[in-house]
């Protein structure tokens, strides 16, 4: 049976539409899929994320331990400051990206909530002796908009949002807030005790930010160009053809994080490369699909109507070099597609030149 967030009974009264995400019930939409995804682009909204996992790490070997099975290096870390990353296996395949806070006691670790269990597993596997792991059951709600951080002050009286830089977060009685978010907009994720949860939604449902499903989460974040695990990288593809290069930290040399060898093998020699699409004719971009260019086959990993641009665009794994017009397979149809650098959309304005757009 799947599992409720703190919110479920505050989705369902909102007439939310709710589906089984990862062994979650989560609203996948409100009413209207656009209509969420321009609010967030345009304004405001919030998104149940307590589906994710949040995982704290703390002891002496707390350090050491996550400089071995992240990619990216945490030893830079000030307090309160965070990175994304991507936890690896010895062939170099990604088995989860993260984001991972310094805090005062040690770090805090947020994960998918499809890999929950896998990287429990996998964090204790790797486990050193003076080192403890902790899944911490709270909640989680992302608000996220041009105008998020401005209203959540206003809300809730923390002032201290306004000044917090990216990828920082600070702390107020029990609550984790942390300038981050999977839009392309600016806003924070807020890690709270799950029974403060459903008074927090309220409020700040009261005060006029849009709830948004599922649905538009996705298009917003792929608008971004940012990736979603299990589809544009898994186990199977390494970090370096997932266009997530800068997420892995080669110095210092001695770093011994796991799946370095492999990925040292694949540096001079990357085969493949995540590259954004853009639609060019009639149809819709989806997981899957074929696509043919000129330097060979590839495929569609996500694909979607991007509705800031009014057109369909995807995320496609293609031959390192392939940049000419390609060919994407839609139901036996060829239709053109143009490849183009994500991201599509950042701050609620195209990054697409406006050729591309014609």
């Amino acid at each position: 049976m799947a599992a409720k967030t703190p919110l479920y009974e505050a989705h369902v009264r909102a007439g939310a539409k709710m589906v089984d995400f990862a062994g979650w019930l989560m609203p996948v939409n409100y009413g209207s899929q656009i209509e969420e995804h321009l609010a967030v682009r345009q304004h405001v909204g919030m998104f149940d994320v307590s589906h994710m996992t949040i995982i704290d790490v703390y002891g002496p070997d707390a350090e050491v331990f996550l400089q071995r099975v992240v990619a990216n290096n945490v030893g830079i870390l000030v307090p309160n400051q965070a990175l994304y990353g991507a936890v690896l296996n010895a062939h170099g395949g990604v088995l989860d990206d993260l984001i991972v806070y310094r805090t005062s006691t040690g770090y805090r670790c947020v994960v998918n909530a499809s890999t929950r269990e896998k990287m429990l597993d996998w964090f204790q596997d790797q486990a050193m002796p003076r080192l403890q792991i902790e899944h911490r059951d709270e909640a989680m709600i992302a608000v996220q908009g041009p105008e998020a951080r401005v209203r959540f002050a206003e809300l809730t009286g923390i002032a201290a949002v306004l000044d917090l830089k990216p990828f920082f977060a600070v702390h107020h009685d029990g609550w984790m807030i942390g300038r981050t978010g999977y839009t392309g907009e600016d806003g924070v994720e807020v890690m709270l005790p799950s029974d403060q949860a459903p008074g927090l939604w309220a409020s700040l449902t009261d005060a006029g930010v849009a709830p948004a499903g599922l649905g538009a989460r996705d298009t917003l974040r792929l608008e971004a160009g940012l990736n979603l695990y299990g589809q544009d990288m898994d186990e199977t593809t390494s970090p370096l053809i997932s266009n997530m290069g800068w997420t892995v930290a080669w110095a210092p040399e001695q770093r011994a994080f796991i799946g370095r060898q492999a990925l040292e093998a694949q540096r001079d020699a990357v085969p493949e490369q995540l590259t954004g699409l853009i639609l060019k004719d009639k149809g819709v971009l989806r997981h899957g699909q074929s696509v043919h260019t000129d330097q060979g086959p590839g495929m569609i990993t996500s694909g979607s109507y991007a509705p800031s641009l009014g057109m369909s665009i995807g995320l496609a794994r293609v031959p390192r070099g392939a940049s000419a017009d390609c060919m994407v397979d839609i139901r036996g149809q060829e239709k053109k597609g143009l490849p183009v650098r994500p991201p599509f959309v950042r701050h609620g304005r195209s990054r697409i030149a406006d050729e591309a757009l014609r």
